[in-house]
Protein backbone atom coordinates (compact mmCIF):
# COMPACT_ATOMS: atom_id res chain seq x y z
CA UNK A 1 0.00 0.00 0.00
CA UNK A 2 1.23 3.46 -0.86
CA UNK A 3 1.77 6.12 1.77
CA UNK A 4 1.57 9.91 1.94
CA UNK A 5 4.12 12.17 3.61
CA UNK A 6 4.64 15.85 4.39
CA UNK A 7 8.14 17.33 4.69
CA UNK A 8 8.95 20.74 6.12
CA UNK A 9 9.35 22.80 9.23
CA UNK A 10 7.41 21.61 12.26
CA UNK A 11 4.86 24.43 12.31
CA UNK A 12 3.97 23.96 8.64
CA UNK A 13 3.46 20.19 8.67
CA UNK A 14 2.24 19.19 12.13
CA UNK A 15 -1.43 19.50 11.12
CA UNK A 16 -1.01 16.83 8.46
CA UNK A 17 -0.58 14.18 11.16
CA UNK A 18 -4.25 14.56 12.13
CA UNK A 19 -5.13 13.44 8.60
CA UNK A 20 -3.05 10.29 8.87
CA UNK A 21 -0.22 11.71 6.76
CA UNK A 22 3.28 10.82 7.94
CA UNK A 23 5.24 13.95 8.81
CA UNK A 24 8.98 14.45 8.53
CA UNK A 25 10.58 17.56 9.92
CA UNK A 26 13.39 19.00 7.81
CA UNK A 27 14.92 22.36 8.57
CA UNK A 28 17.44 22.66 5.75
CA UNK A 29 18.11 21.73 2.15
CA UNK A 30 20.44 18.80 2.85
CA UNK A 31 18.05 17.27 5.36
CA UNK A 32 15.09 17.77 3.00
CA UNK A 33 16.89 16.17 0.04
CA UNK A 34 17.95 13.20 2.15
CA UNK A 35 14.41 12.77 3.51
CA UNK A 36 12.91 13.02 0.02
CA UNK A 37 15.23 10.29 -1.32
CA UNK A 38 14.41 8.05 1.65
CA UNK A 39 10.66 8.52 1.24
CA UNK A 40 10.81 7.83 -2.51
CA UNK A 41 12.74 4.61 -1.86
CA UNK A 42 10.20 3.64 0.82
CA UNK A 43 7.28 3.69 -1.68
CA UNK A 44 5.59 6.93 -0.68
CA UNK A 45 3.20 7.83 -3.51
CA UNK A 46 2.58 11.47 -2.55
CA UNK A 47 5.09 13.71 -0.82
CA UNK A 48 4.06 17.23 0.15
CA UNK A 49 7.00 19.56 0.74
CA UNK A 50 6.94 23.17 1.85
CA UNK A 51 7.65 25.66 -0.92
CA UNK A 52 10.57 27.13 1.03
CA UNK A 53 12.37 23.78 1.17
CA UNK A 54 11.36 22.86 -2.37
CA UNK A 55 12.93 26.08 -3.68
CA UNK A 56 16.21 25.02 -2.04
CA UNK A 57 16.32 21.54 -3.62
CA UNK A 58 15.05 22.07 -7.17
CA UNK A 59 17.65 19.70 -8.65
CA UNK A 60 16.46 16.96 -6.32
CA UNK A 61 12.81 17.63 -7.21
CA UNK A 62 13.61 17.46 -10.93
CA UNK A 63 14.71 13.85 -10.37
CA UNK A 64 11.12 12.85 -9.61
CA UNK A 65 9.34 15.23 -11.98
CA UNK A 66 9.02 12.79 -14.86
CA UNK A 67 8.43 9.67 -12.79
CA UNK A 68 4.92 8.40 -12.06
CA UNK A 69 5.72 8.03 -8.35
CA UNK A 70 6.25 9.73 -6.05
CA UNK A 71 4.24 12.82 -6.82
CA UNK A 72 6.17 15.60 -5.07
CA UNK A 73 3.88 18.55 -4.42
CA UNK A 74 5.13 21.91 -3.09
CA UNK A 75 2.74 23.47 -0.57
CA UNK A 76 2.77 26.85 1.19
CA UNK A 77 4.33 26.90 4.64
CA UNK A 78 3.41 29.03 7.63
CA UNK A 79 5.54 31.86 6.26
CA UNK A 80 3.29 32.19 3.22
CA UNK A 81 2.88 31.27 -0.39
CA UNK A 82 5.81 31.80 -2.74
CA UNK A 83 3.94 30.65 -5.86
CA UNK A 84 6.31 27.73 -6.42
CA UNK A 85 3.53 25.16 -6.11
CA UNK A 86 1.44 26.81 -8.82
CA UNK A 87 4.47 27.12 -11.10
CA UNK A 88 5.10 23.37 -10.75
CA UNK A 89 1.45 22.60 -11.49
CA UNK A 90 1.59 24.93 -14.49
CA UNK A 91 4.68 23.19 -15.86
CA UNK A 92 3.02 19.79 -15.47
CA UNK A 93 -0.18 20.92 -17.18
CA UNK A 94 1.78 22.55 -20.00
CA UNK A 95 3.74 19.36 -20.53
CA UNK A 96 0.56 17.26 -20.54
CA UNK A 97 -1.57 19.40 -22.87
CA UNK A 98 1.12 21.27 -24.81
CA UNK A 99 0.00 24.74 -23.73
CA UNK A 100 0.03 26.84 -20.59
CA UNK A 101 -3.67 27.02 -19.75
CA UNK A 102 -3.21 28.05 -16.10
CA UNK A 103 -0.98 31.12 -16.22
CA UNK A 104 -2.65 34.43 -15.35
CA UNK A 105 -0.39 36.23 -17.85
CA UNK A 106 -1.52 33.88 -20.61
CA UNK A 107 -5.23 34.35 -19.83
CA UNK A 108 -5.03 38.13 -19.62
CA UNK A 109 -3.23 38.39 -22.97
CA UNK A 110 -6.07 36.43 -24.58
CA UNK A 111 -8.75 38.62 -23.01
CA UNK A 112 -10.01 35.87 -20.72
Amino acid sequence: MYKIAAVGDKDSICGFASLGIHIFQADGAQEAAKTLRRLAADHYAVIYITELLASQITDELDRYRHLPLPAVIPIPGVKGNTGLGMRYVGKSVEQAVGSDIISEDDRSSKGI
